[in-house]
């Protein structure tokens, strides 16, 4: 093969001849927070996570980034504050890439979506329409509870710098009934339900699982990125002691506002449907609830663990009998 075919890489969705029209819309976590350093419009989803603790804001350590800047921890100012490009605080993850709303162009509707995942009936405000819900609970929905597991720099010249979010052990434990769970279990059994029952041309999901703090990072030199790993990996350390924690601890609605209906018992860490990283149109609280040690429960988690997302054949694959 030619040296261009030998770099020609099809995108990394599940029928590329069909996926017509690419888009950014998904489902995942919302990561986003406040910040006075950050965007004054940035909204609060989480406060178990301080992301300025995982940032160079000052340029430190880093040289030049992207024309964005800094992703998280309240996002980009804008003058005077900061000369990258103005905009709020967007820390996500994903974990089902949607690409568009439109099934001509290869993506999933936004009726099929929320018919699979809310209990009830729901206004896209977006599109004006009303969907009526009539088969909720096909996606279990458990309390999300998580935990970051290193910041890396991703393959890319020059590198995006990302949170990871990796299940550990990656191999649970299938013999012993009393074993815990894995850490980030959560992230794959959503992704791997949602999987087996969406099949469309543009389903994927980029680098199981991460959140991207910032692109094309450039360092003053080794030196000072060995010191920026090394203060994150210090942060990460912190956050291990600490252990998994709930997102949306406040019980926040899309707007920062609090949500309508609150769950008595704090038990509102669930996932959104983002438009794009800045757009989120809905929010899907947790359906299956803690605890998750009772027989039935580990059952059907681990069923769904068994089976593990390959993104460079764009197929999720039981690994684990």
């Amino acid at each position: 093969a030619s040296p261009t075919e030998q770099s020609f890489k099809m995108p990394p969705v599940l029928d590329p001849k069909n996926s017509k029209v690419d888009g950014l819309a998904f489902l995942g976590l919302s990561l986003s927070r406040r910040s006075p350093r950050g965007h004054p419009e940035s909204v609060t989803h989480q406060t178990s996570f301080d992301l300025n603790h995982v940032i160079d804001r000052d340029y430190e350590f880093l040289f030049s980034t992207n024309d964005d800047g800094w992703l998280v921890g309240g996002g980009e100012p804008g003058p005077p504050k900061s000369y990258k490009l103005a905009a709020k605080d967007s820390a996500h993850v994903e974990i089902m890439r949607i690409g568009t709303y439109n099934p001509s162009w290869g993506g999933l509707s936004v009726t099929d979506i929320v018919s699979a995942i809310s209990p009830e009936e729901i206004m896209i405000r977006n599109q004006g329409d009303v969907v009526r819900a009539m088969t909720s609970g096909q996606i279990l929905i458990p309390q999300i509870e998580v935990l970051p597991t290193a910041v890396v720099a991703n393959p890319d010249h020059p590198p995006e710098l990302e949170i990871r979010f990796d299940m550990v052990p990656r191999v649970p434990n299938f013999d012993d009934p009393n074993a815990p769970l894995p850490v980030n279990w959560q992230l794959r059994f959503i992704h791997n339900q949602l999987f087996r029952l969406f099949q469309f041309p543009s389903r994927f999901c980029p680098g199981a699982f991460h959140s991207t703090i910032l692109r094309k990072a450039e360092f003053r030199s080794p030196q000072h990125r060995e010191e920026y790993f090394a203060r994150c990996e210090k942060t990460i350390a912190w956050w291990r002691v600490a252990g998994p924690q709930p997102l949306n601890n406040g019980g926040w609605d899309i707007n920062g506002n609090d949500l309508i209906k609150k769950n008595p018992d704090g038990y509102h860490s669930g996932i959104w449907l983002f438009q794009d990283r800045e757009n989120i149109t809905h929010f899907f609280p947790p359906n299956f609830l803690p605890p998750y040690d009772t027989p039935e429960k580990k059952k059907v988690i681990l069923d769904y663990l068994r089976e593990e997302w390959d993104e460079k054949n764009s197929f999720v694959e039981t690994c684990f009998k």
